[in-house]
């Protein structure tokens, strides 16, 4: 993924051909990246020896699941429509852990009929209901618990998951009753400590906060948890500063706080190990003089990438074709759509652009696709898997026939 002759290249294929071909808006992802990230995260966790369950909310494309699963990956499920397109993609159930606050009876009886692995449980009230479904269906089924550590992750508040003012997770002081119920169940087996603090994390030291309460946690139930599921979170570098999260401290942490309890671990990252194999392709329509900038206006949308208009969130942008020259305008990057959060990044000292050009959001392999949507009845994009040069389409581009 670099620039040849002024071209940019995904895997050896020239930006500009597959937007020639596909049409633009255009998602494509780097088989090459993802393997890499995979072996990178493995590596620095291999003294632990994880399980780890790709975290299908960051993107749930089939052929995608379809190739974690072959590289060893389980998956992290937060629905029954994940749950189905995971094992639809061939991940197998004693793989799949199914996680979210908000499972319905339907999702739940479909899981337990299905022998996932675990079923993390982030409420005394989903445990009383999984507990009814397992004495009608004279099943005992395996659970964990998620704790809320209220930890804060110090990242953007709308994806902290950890604090005590979170939805997520059970607080200390109720999870201690609610590991003594489950262990006087007949129809429950507790086998799993989960936790997970937020997403985008660059800084080891929340983990470590994060994993000291959990040490805690476990000394006062007293309990032999089979698996401790750390979550995910892991971040990625969106601006280019060279900044990463230390994994290799990640896992000494882990090592030195964790040794006694001698638990399988589990992760779930989605976006370290999807989020920079991706690039979503766009043409300029229009370049239109503003007072102070110009508005570079893009046919990819706020419904093509969801993700600036949401968290305010810094992606990216090169252009497909490089060039010598530079702007003295600044260029606020808009999409099409009829709000003014429909943009994507305002910069000073980009190379000067034209209409009908190519540029590239950079980074959005994971909650890209997946938070897409048909806002003002557009249709989502297709999805490129570029492999040793060679283009599978892994989703076509929705028809508006089909829309209308």
């Amino acid at each position: 993924m670099t620039y040849k002759l002024n071209d940019f290249l995904i895997d050896g294929i020239k930006a500009k051909i597959l937007a020639k071909k596909y049409s633009t808006p255009l998602y494509c992802y780097s088989l090459k990246k993802i393997k890499e990230n995979i072996k990178n995260f493995q590596k620095s966790f291999k003294s632990i020896d994880p399980l780890v369950c790709f975290a299908v909310k960051a993107n749930p494309n089939k052929i995608i699941l379809r190739q974690m699963g072959k590289l060893g990956l389980g998956a992290d499920v937060v629905s029954i429509g994940e749950l189905m397109r995971a094992l639809k993609a061939g991940i197998k159930p004693n793989k799949i852990v199914f996680s979210g606050v908000g499972k319905t009876s339907h999702e739940l009886i479909y899981a337990i009929k299905k022998n996932i692995l675990l079923i993390n449980a982030e409420s005394k009230s989903e445990i009383l209901e999984i507990e009814r479904i397992a004495k009608k269906e004279k099943k005992k089924v395996k659970v964990g618990v998620r704790l809320n550590p209220n930890t804060d992750a110090k990242t953007l508040i709308q994806i902290s998951t950890g604090k005590k003012e979170n939805k997520f997770g059970i607080p200390e002081k109720d999870l201690l009753h609610v590991v003594k119920y489950i262990k006087n169940s007949k129809y429950l087996d507790l086998k799993c400590l989960s936790v997970h603090i937020g997403s985008q994390i660059l800084d080891h030291t929340p983990y470590e906060k994060m994993l000291k309460v959990v040490r805690r946690i476990i000394n006062k139930t007293k309990f032999k948890f089979e698996y401790i599921d750390l979550g995910g979170g892991m971040g990625i570098d969106y601006e280019n500063k060279n900044r990463r999260l230390n994994l290799n401290k990640y896992s000494k942490s882990i090592k030195k706080i964790l040794i006694k309890n001698k638990s399988k671990i589990i992760f779930e990252p989605g976006r370290s190990i999807i989020g920079n194999s991706g690039f979503l392709i766009s043409k300029i329509i229009y370049i239109k003089e503003g007072h102070k900038k110009d508005f570079i206006i893009l046919d990819a949308a706020m419904n093509d990438l969801m993700r600036p208009a949401l968290y305010n969130a810094n992606h990216r942008i090169i252009p497909a074709n490089k060039n010598k020259k530079k702007t003295k305008r600044t260029y606020e990057f808009v999409g099409p759509i009829c709000e003014s959060t429909d943009k994507f990044s305002t910069l000073k000292g980009f190379q000067k652009l034209k209409e009908k050009d190519l540029i590239l959001i950079c980074d959005v392999g994971a909650y890209g696709m997946s938070l897409s949507s048909n806002y003002n009845l557009r249709p989502k994009s297709t999805e490129l898997l570029i492999n040793k040069s060679k283009i599978q389409v892994i989703n076509k581009r929705q028809r508006l026939k089909d829309l209308i």
